[in-house]
């Protein structure tokens, strides 16, 4: 492979990057001196060519992480360059990082650069106490980190826990947007870190397989671009669906995407359009070439990545530019209101309609993320048993049925009336958290997702991880040994409660979007190895016997009714300055809401609970039944000689006697 061909691709990208980026400013007006204070050109041009390289670095280092991890195989040498790769673009990120926290502290405060501790000060305090500083300077610091690590470690597990940091690395940076501190600010934070961090699997994976290319065999070319293209599939589903859900909130109407900001807009949606028949192309027909003709893999190859590489780069400038070019929607923060209510000066939104079961049925608060999550739970659900059946191998419909239904009722609490009211009520908060942790995990248990997974997968055979041996190797941990006994999960099903409602995790979960975020995670995964400990079906370290799992269940049951109670009759309101200042007029006052949301820990919670023990008892008679009908078998074939030789022992003992 020709050494210029693996310098021009990258070379492609920038160039055709920066084009698109001063094109799209000089459009859009981004790089224009605002009114009030004109900090320069340096810094009017500077920054939107920091951000673009922020992204990119940040690309690099999520591609390269994710194919090593899923791709390439730890042992061969493209393993090695992935992970230089990794490093090299997180210096870049880390680096471009430090730059944008300081062009936004020169574009904010606009003072001359000066050697006096004055202007040091200023910066220092701009850095360590305002959000827009704090998260330039956490990005700075994680990239930084990363540099480090990724330089450092070889070891396949430990790149998988620095990709997810890498990950988290996102976070700072999608939280700073044009909605922020407006009613759509939850929105906007959600589906901007899940368009950078999509797009930068995708754009980063292609990035890593040029660069790594010459240490990439042969006969290996084929499958890594199979892998790439099903994450290149996943990234852009998603990419589309959070760039919709961007475009959304910033341009609302029609009539304004005939402003620079709307054809901007328009100009990344041809990019995507056009990315997505490159994608095309690459299953269905360069893949096969490949394949079929791996002399001309080269030609083949080189003039397909050019091509996504360069509207790649049309894709990063357009986006850069468009973070400081005016959406044409006014986003007022709460704060600056004439007269905001209590609920819009806390939350950014006015309060929903009084809460009814219609209400509860018929309204709607999208997230983004949960609606991929279980729209890709169910798909790839399907898709396992589908390619089971057309191996001939069954399984069990009520599996499947009981799947969906889990996925489905995820679905409406993370999407629907509950999380529409949770912000702004405690009993729908409540309601939602008993739901999560008791409802759903007990739907989606038994549908034996790694038992599915472990089957359905192709297992890999050239030393290299897929999810079929991460699975192994997550249920095979010592880790996981320890989460899954059952009395370690039910010390942090039922100690979660006390943690979550009597600790400020209970304010972070309500009035922080990231807290929301993991306080879904948290209930879901603390219910399901819960539940799984007690009926489950896929494998794990240890079973306990029946009568420890009732006994169990019935120390949390009555943990559960404990709590529950506790919040039905007490007096002292949690969160007080929150849930007791929305200004709510119809008829329930903070504290008597609470009281309902012990009620319904007490009652709605043990309803799933009751049901974990109907199944625990079916469960245990059916061994027994089992058990009983193992031994008349075994009786059968050898004439019960278990009961003859217990007959003759005591025999033996009598005439001893």
């Amino acid at each position: 492979m020709p050494r210029i061909a693996r310098i021009a691709g990258p070379a492609l990208l920038l160039f055709v990057a920066f084009v698109a980026l001063f094109a799209s400013l000089a459009y859009g007006g981004g790089a224009q001196a605002p009114l009030a204070a004109d900090p320069g050109p340096v810094v009017l041009y500077g920054l939107p060519i920091a951000k673009m390289l922020v992204n990119l670095g940040a690309a690099g280092t999520i591609g390269a992480l994710t194919l090593a991890c899923f791709a390439f195989a730890s042992k061969k040498p493209e393993f090695g360059r992935a992970l230089d790769v990794a490093a090299g673009s997180a210096a870049v990120w880390a680096v471009a990082s430090a730059a944008t926290g300081f062009f936004t502290f020169q574009s904010v405060y606009g003072v001359p650069i000066t050697l006096d501790n004055r202007f040091g000060d200023l910066l220092s305090a701009f850095m360590s106490t305002t959000e827009l500083g704090q998260a330039w300077l956490g990005t700075t610091l994680i990239a930084a980190a990363l540099t480090v690590l990724c330089f450092a470690v070889r070891n396949q597990t430990a790149v998988a826990f620095i990709a997810v940091g890498a990950i988290i690395g996102l976070v700072p940076m999608s939280l700073q947007g044009h909605a922020g501190g407006t009613a759509d600010h939850d929105a906007a934070t959600t589906s901007i870190w899940l368009h950078v961090l999509f797009a930068a699997i995708w754009l980063g994976g292609l990035l890593t397989i040029v660069l790594a290319r010459s240490t990439i065999e042969k006969n290996r070319l084929v499958p890594v671009m199979e892998r790439y293209s099903t994450f290149a599939l996943i990234a852009f589903i998603v990419v589309a669906a959070s760039g919709y859900v961007n475009a959304q909130i910033r341009v609302e109407t029609l009539a304004n995407l005939l402003t620079p900001y709307g054809i901007l807009v328009l100009v990344k949606t041809f990019t995507l359009c056009a990315l997505g028949i490159f994608g095309v192309v690459q299953r269905r027909f360069l893949i096969a070439r490949m394949q079929a003709k791996p002399k001309h893999t080269p030609r083949y190859f080189w003039a397909l990545v050019a091509a996504e590489l360069a509207f790649m780069g049309i894709a990063s400038g357009v986006a850069a530019a468009l973070a400081r070019t005016a959406d044409p929607k006014l986003d007022v923060p709460a704060s600056q209101l004439t007269d905001p209510t209590p609920a819009e000066f806390l939350t950014g939104a006015a309060l929903p309609p009084p809460p009814s079961f219609a209400n509860y049925v018929l309204l709607w608060n999208f997230d983004l993320l949960w609606i991929l999550v279980c729209a890709f739970g169910i798909f790839f659900y399907i898709a396992g048993v589908v390619r089971l059946h057309r191996r001939g191998d069954k399984w069990p419909v009520y599996r499947t049925v009981l799947w969906v239904a889990g996925m489905l009722l995820l679905f409406w609490i993370t999407n629907g009336g509950i999380n529409a009211y949770e912000k702004y009520l405690f009993s729908a908060h409540m309601l939602g958290h008993m739901i999560l942790g008791m409802a759903v995990p007990v739907l989606l248990v038994p549908g034996a997702p790694i038992t599915l997974a472990l089957r359905a997968i192709r297992k890999r055979s050239d030393a290299s991880r897929g999810p079929r041996e991460w699975i192994l190797l997550l249920v095979h941990s010592r880790y996981f040994r320890l989460l899954a006994n059952p009395i370690v999960a039910a010390g942090l099903f039922a100690g979660s409660l006390l943690v979550f409602y009597y600790t400020p995790l209970l304010s972070w979960a309500t009035t922080d979007h990231i807290g929301h975020e993991w306080m879904i995670i948290h209930f879901v995964a603390v219910g399901y190895l819960f539940v799984q400990s007690l009926i489950g079906i896929d494998p794990v370290p240890y079973r306990p016997p029946y009568p420890l799992r009732l006994l169990i269940l019935l120390g949390t049951m009555a943990f559960h009714a404990f709590f529950g109670l506790s919040l039905l009759t007490g007096t002292g309101l949690l969160l007080s300055n929150w849930y007791g200042a929305m200004g709510w007029h119809y008829g329930v006052s903070a504290i008597a809401d609470q009281q309902i949301g012990g009620g319904i820990a007490w009652s709605v919670g043990e309803l799933p609970t009751i049901t974990l023990a109907i199944v625990v008892a079916l469960m245990w008679a059916r061994s027994d039944k089992r058990e009983a009908t193992r031994y008349d078998r075994r009786a059968d074939r050898d004439g019960d000689a278990e009961l003859a030789e217990y007959n003759a022992m005591l025999a033996r003992r009598g005439a001893a006697k």
